[in-house]
C-alpha cells in the first residue's frame, strides 16, 4: 500500500510540476477501455471537461468516483503534455456485473434458510441495478429492487423496491416464547442525491403491511394471536465514505446513518421511532492483510412490545448465533476480523478470515442498564474463508463458522455472497 501511495504521490507532483504551473487547458476527455459501460454514461459523471483548466483534485475525485462505481473493476488516467494544453485520457476496467445471489444461513438448532436472487448493477451500461430474490426461511419470500443513483443528473437519482416476505419469527414475553407467522408487504420508494464523491443522501417513504398470526409456544391475553396492521415508513440515510479500494483491499472510513419513523393505523401498534449508524474501518496491514471493522449503535422508542426491532441474527449481526433469537429496542453490535490473502491469481482470489462478533441488546420497555447485562451479551469468535473473482462485481462467496463463549452460546456456519460487511 505504501508503494502505492507513494506512486500517485509522485504522479500527482510530476503533473503539477509540468501543467498547473503553466496553466494548461484540457483540449480533450477520452475514456478507455470500457465495453460494458457507456462511454455517454461515464463521461455525464466525470468532472473533467474540455477547455478547463487541468486539475489534480478534480482528477482524484473522478478516479474515486469511477472506482466505486459497480461496472469498474479499476480505474486510473494518463495525461498528455502539448504546448499550451493536456489530453486526459482515463483508462477504465470492466467488471463482469450480472451476478447471482445467494445467502445461506444454518444453526445448532437445525435452523435453515436461504435467499437466492440475480442482480444486474449495470442494466443499460448505466450503472443501474435491477434485481430479483426469493427466499425460502419456513415460508416463500420475493422481492424487486431498481436503484439508478444518476437517473436524473449526475447528482440525483431513484431507488424502487418492493417485497412480499414471511418468516416464521420468535416472539418473547414473560420468559416464555411462542412462534409467530410474520408477514410484511411494502413498496418503497427513495430519493438519491450525491453532494460529492464522500457524502450522500437517501429520504423517501414505503407504505407496508404486517401480518402476524400464531403458530404454537406460550400464549397470553395480552399478546394477540392474530395482527393486521397498516402502516407508513419515513426513511432518511446520510452516508459518509471515505473507502479507497484496490481489488479485494479496502482502506478508510464510512459512517452510515439510517433514521426512520413508522406510523400506524391500529392503537395497538404504537408509533416509533428508529436510528442507527454504522460506524464501518479499513486498514491495510502489510502487503496480504486487511483488517476490518463495523460498529452498530441503535435505538428505538422503548415499547413494551413483543415485536421490537432490533433482532439478534446469523445474517445480520452476529455470526453463529442462530435465526433471530432475540429481540430488543436498542443495538451495540461489533464486528472485527482480519482477512489474509491465501491466493492471489489474475482473476482468482481465496482469502482466510478471523473474526469476533459482539453485541448486546436493550429489553423492550427495559433501560440502557440492560446493554451490561450478561443475559443480552453475545460474544461469538470465529474463522472463515472467502472465495472471490477479481473481474466480477461483488463476486465473494463467504463461509463462516462461529461459536459463541457467553452464556447459552450456541455455534453455527453462516454462507453468503459479498463480504458480512
Amino acid at each position: 500500500m505504501l508503494m502505492i501511495r507513494t506512486f500517485f504521490f509522485v504522479m500527482f507532483f510530476m503533473l503539477f510540476a509540468r501543467c498547473f504551473a503553466q496553466q494548461h487547458l484540457v483540449s480533450s476527455l477520452n475514456v478507455e477501455g470500457n465495453s460494458r459501460t457507456k462511454t455517454v454514461f461515464l463521461k455525464r459523471i466525470i468532472k473533467v471537461r474540455a477547455g478547463d483548466l487541468l486539475d489534480s483534485v478534480v482528477i482524484a475525485n473522478d478516479i474515486r468516483r469511477l472506482s466505486r462505481l459497480p461496472s469498474v473493476a479499476r480505474a486510473n488516467f494518463e495525461v498528455i503534455i502539448s504546448k499550451e494544453s493536456c489530453q486526459v485520457i482515463y483508462h477504465i476496467e470492466d467488471n463482469f456485473t450480472l451476478i447471482p445471489y445467494a445467502n445461506l444461513f444454518s444453526s445448532s438448532n437445525d435452523d435453515f434458510a436461504f435467499r437466492v436472487g440475480l442482480q444486474e448493477f449495470n442494466f443499460l451500461g448505466r450503472n443501474i441495478t435491477l434485481g430479483g430474490f426469493y427466499q425460502l426461511d419456513v415460508f416463500n419470500s420475493v422481492g424487486l429492487s431498481f436503484r439508478a443513483p444518476y437517473l436524473f443528473s449526475p447528482k440525483l437519482g431513484i431507488s424502487l423496491n418492493y417485497h412480499n416476505i414471511t418468516t416464521q419469527e420468535p416472539v418473547f414475553f414473560n420468559n416464555t416464547t411462542a412462534d409467530y407467522r410474520y408477514n410484511n408487504k411494502a413498496v418503497e420508494v427513495l430519493g438519491l442525491y450525491e453532494f460529492n464523491t464522500k457524502n450522500r443522501v437517501e429520504f423517501g417513504f414505503s407504505p407496508f403491511t404486517e401480518e402476524y398470526s400464531y403458530l404454537s409456544g406460550a400464549s397470553s391475553n395480552e399478546v394477540p394471536k392474530n395482527l393486521t396492521v397498516k402502516k407508513h415508513l419515513l426513511k432518511l440515510i446520510y452516508d459518509y465514505n471515505a473507502l479507497e479500494y484496490f481489488y479485494q483491499y479496502v482502506e478508510g472510513f464510512r459512517s452510515n446513518l439510517n433514521l426512520q419513523y413508522v406510523g400506524s393505523s391500529s392503537a395497538s401498534a404504537p408509533k416509533f421511532i428508529i436510528g442507527f449508524n454504522d460506524f464501518t474501518y479499513f486498514r491495510r496491514i502489510g502487503e496480504k492483510g486487511n483488517w476490518a471493522s463495523r460498529l452498530r449503535l441503535g435505538l428505538a422508542s422503548n415499547v413494551d412490545t413483543p415485536f421490537a426491532p432490533f433482532s439478534v441474527d446469523n445474517n445480520l449481526n452476529i455470526r453463529g448465533v442462530g435465526n433471530t433469537i432475540d429481540r430488543g429496542t436498542g443495538a451495540v453490535v461489533f464486528n472485527t476480523e482480519y482477512r489474509h490473502t491465501l491466493v492471489d491469481r489474475r482473476w482468482f482470489v481465496l482469502q482466510s478470515n478471523i473474526f469476533v462478533d459482539g453485541g448486546s441488546w436493550r429489553n423492550p420497555g427495559g433501560g440502557l442498564g440492560d446493554f451490561a447485562d450478561s443475559q443480552n451479551i453475545r460474544i461469538y469468535p470465529g474463522v472463515g474463508l472467502r472465495f472471490m473473482h477479481k473481474k466480477i462485481f461483488n463476486a465473494i462467496f463467504r463461509i463462516d463458522y462461529g461459536y459463541g463463549i457467553t452464556k447459552e452460546g450456541s455455534k453455527g456456519l453462516v454462507f453468503g455472497i459479498g463480504q458480512y460487511f
